[in-house]
């Protein structure tokens, strides 16, 4: 049986609410009045995970859906040029580890409610190839398909040939661990990341547990 293992980005992979902050703040200064005060990095912490569109409506309440798609629309343009050139914060030893994974044999696959171009600027920042003999294999976002996590996961998995029983999907917060449920996989829970969990399969106090986790799990 093929092994694979599904990742979340933000909260799992790495770390980027300060970069993505400061871009979307000087978006949002170019609009006098859209909101009363800049965005703080315990603002982004809160926003992690959810869909652009759930975002724009957080952030920016008072604005018709026009304007706010507008402005968010400009957010996420200018997030993916500003982390190219600064990089949010890998956790400790997560390259090192997912090559360890691709050397046992294991596929990893990425599925957020990011926009389109985000995995890709992630894969940039960390020396990540894409591809059948890449890092990862294949990838999924919000942004390409105007769908949810759940949504998505199970498409990545249909269109790659996935097997549900040897599969995982890891994220840090209970919306990542309903939409695993959702497409019908285990969820391991990256408790060091922004969110908390109901009833995952397994916990992460630490993304470089994870090569022996899944040995202790369904993979042995």
């Amino acid at each position: 049986m093929e092994k694979s293992v599904i990742f979340d980005v933000d909260g799992t992979l790495w770390d980027s609410s300060d970069a993505v902050t400061e871009s979307w703040n000087e978006v949002l200064s170019r609009y006098p009045g859209c909101r009363k005060t800049p965005l703080t990095r315990e603002d982004m912490y809160r926003y992690m995970g959810h869909t652009m569109e759930e975002i724009g409506r957080m952030i920016l309440p008072g604005l018709l859906q026009e304007e706010r798609c507008r402005i968010m629309e400009e957010c996420m343009q200018h997030e993916n040029a500003y982390l190219a050139l600064h990089s949010g914060s890998f956790y400790p030893g997560t390259v090192k580890m997912l090559r360890v994974l691709r050397e046992e044999g294991i596929r990893l696959y990425i599925v957020s409610n990011c926009q389109k171009g985000y995995i890709e600027t992630l894969l940039h920042c960390g020396g990540l190839s894409l591809g059948e003999e890449g890092d990862f294999q294949d990838i999924e976002c919000f942004g390409n398909t105007g769908k949810g996590k759940g949504e998505n996961i199970a498409a990545l998995m249909e269109r790659n040939r996935i097997s549900r029983e040897g599969a995982f999907y890891v994220g840090d917060t209970v919306m990542d661990e309903r939409a695993a449920r959702s497409a019908g996989i285990p969820f391991i829970h990256a408790a060091y990341g922004f969110g908390e969990a109901e009833e995952p399969a397994a916990r992460l106090c630490d993304i470089r547990e994870l090569p022996e986790l899944l040995k202790s799990l369904v993979f042995s």
